[in-house]
Formats: structure tokens, sequence, C-alpha cells
């Protein structure tokens, strides 16, 4: 019940101008940050692991930042949810769209790191071309229905579970449907490796480079900048990753990590925090949460 009163809420608001949606967001963020304990700890680790040379003040500064930023992100979903196309894309400032262009109706991979704005630059790509990607199931069956129908709004696109495994997504990418995949999270070593991430050792899937292999696809990454204030977003497409597979999936892998880190030290502030991203460890090596 109380996440339909939350949707019902976030659909009331996304009426709203969005001037004042922004600072709905901005307020639900700092609520968040004082209420959310336990994702306030994770942050806090996360940060301190990957930025120890920065001190205790500006990483409490930054992870504020972080959650207000992430509370942006919850509310202004309500206008990817309800709004027309048009003022989604009227809110979006995108560069480097030749590469997106050259790949758009071919096997490729979208790489869409978690920061706050992948959602919005989600919305974007759905708008111009079919796409697969997949999904995580949440705890509510409600809750996983509405975001299914929410992103798949606008054209031809296919969601899969990850229990569905890769089958699926070859097949659609085969067909010429893009992947929208964002790799960066913990779901340990079974498909993957240690790799590391800001120099600590993260559980990180080799699936890029070995999906590339498999289907041809070029690689292009997307990353969705949340500007302050009321100014909207900027969705950057970057080139097409050249000798990309090398047939080496675990050094693939580290130019992934490595271009993600890239794109953290240039916002921060807009990099998904609250995830525990080191749970995984090597064995023997104490666990950091």
């Amino acid at each position: 019940m109380l996440v339909r009163l939350g949707v019902f809420i976030l659909w009331l608001i996304h009426f709203l101008p969005f001037r004042v949606i922004v600072v709905i967001g901005d307020a639900v963020g700092l609520l968040l940050y004082l209420l959310a304990a336990e994702r306030r700890k994770v942050g806090a680790i996360n940060l301190k692991l990957c930025f120890p040379g920065m001190s205790d003040e500006v990483r409490k500064k930054l992870l504020r930042d972080h959650f207000m930023m992430f509370g942006r992100s919850l509310i202004e979903r309500g206008i990817l949810w309800w709004s027309s196309a048009e003022r989604i894309c009227s809110l979006i400032r995108v560069e480097g769209v030749e590469h997106f262009e050259a790949v758009k109706d071919k096997p490729a991979i979208l790489l869409t790191p978690h920061f706050v704005g992948m959602d919005i630059g989600g919305q974007w790509v759905a708008q111009h071309t079919d796409t697969v990607c997949m999904y995580a199931n949440q705890k509510n069956p409600y809750f996983t229905e509405l975001l299914l129908k929410k992103r798949t709004r606008f054209r031809n696109q296919r969601l899969y579970s990850r229990q569905q495994g890769l089958r699926p997504i070859l097949k659609g990418m085969r067909e010429g449907m893009p992947f929208i995949y964002p790799p960066d999270q913990d779901q340990g070593v079974k498909d993957g490796a240690f790799i590391p991430f800001f120099g600590v050792s993260a559980a990180t899937m080799t699936s890029v480079p070995r999906i590339a292999k498999m289907t041809g696809a070029k690689v292009v990454p997307g990353i969705t900048r949340v500007l302050s204030g009321c100014k909207g977003y900027v969705l950057t497409f970057f080139p097409a990753w050249e000798n990309y597979p090398s047939g080496d999936d675990i050094a693939d892998t580290r130019r992934m990590n490595e271009f993600i880190e890239q794109r953290v030290r240039e916002m921060p502030e807009q990099y998904f925090w609250l995830h525990k991203r080191f749970k995984t460890r090597p064995e023997g090596e104490e666990r950091f949460y």
C-alpha cells in the first residue's frame, strides 16, 4: 500500500514545473541522508576506499551532495514515467550523437554505468531506437511490473530478467538492437573476476568483451550528467572503443573500469555510491561492510 501511495505522489509531482521538482528532489535527498543510516554508512565506506587522500570533511560533503542527486533521480523519475516524449527530450542536451547514430540499428553495447542520470539517458535512447536490456526483479511485484511498463513506453523495448540469462539479449542484438548495459555492480565473480576499481579489487563482470566478441558489437559509452538547478541534463556518447575486444577479457574489463573511473572523477557526486560495490572479497580478505 505504501508503494502505491508513493507512486501516486510521484505521479502528482510530475505535473509541477521542473524547477519545483528539482527543489523537491533535493529536499528528499537531504531527508534520506539524515534517515538512511545504513546506506549513508555504505556510501562513506565506498568514498573512503576510492578517495583515501580526500579529507573526512570533503568526503562528508560529497556524500551529502550525492544523496541530493540521488533524491533528484527518484523524484524526477516521474517525468520519465508519465511526461510526454517532447517534455523529456526538451530537458536533455545530447553530445556526440554521431557515435550513437553510427550503431543505433546494429549490434552494439551502449555502456551505461551507474550514474544517477542513467535512466534519463536510457529514456532518450528508447525514443530513438529499439533496444534490449536486463532488469532485476524488485521485492514488490507491483513495482517490478510498473518499472517494466514505464521502461517500455516508447518504441519496441525488450527487457529480460537476469534469471533469463544472455540468450534473449544476444538474439535481440543479432537482430540489430543495441544492448543497454550497466556492468559496474557487484554480482560476484562467477561470471567475472576481481578487477581494480580506484585501486581496490572489485568483483566485475567480464561480460562486455565476451558479448562484443560473440556478436561483433561495438561498445559505445553513454553517460548522462544531471545539471545543477533546473538546467536539465546532458547525455554524452563517446566514440566506439577501438581494438575492443582485444582477446584478453581481463585487460578489456580493466579498460572498462578505468574508463568509468575517469567519468566518476569528473562528477563524483553523481556516481551511485550507495551500492555495496566491494561486497565480494578475494578469499581470506576482510569484508568492508
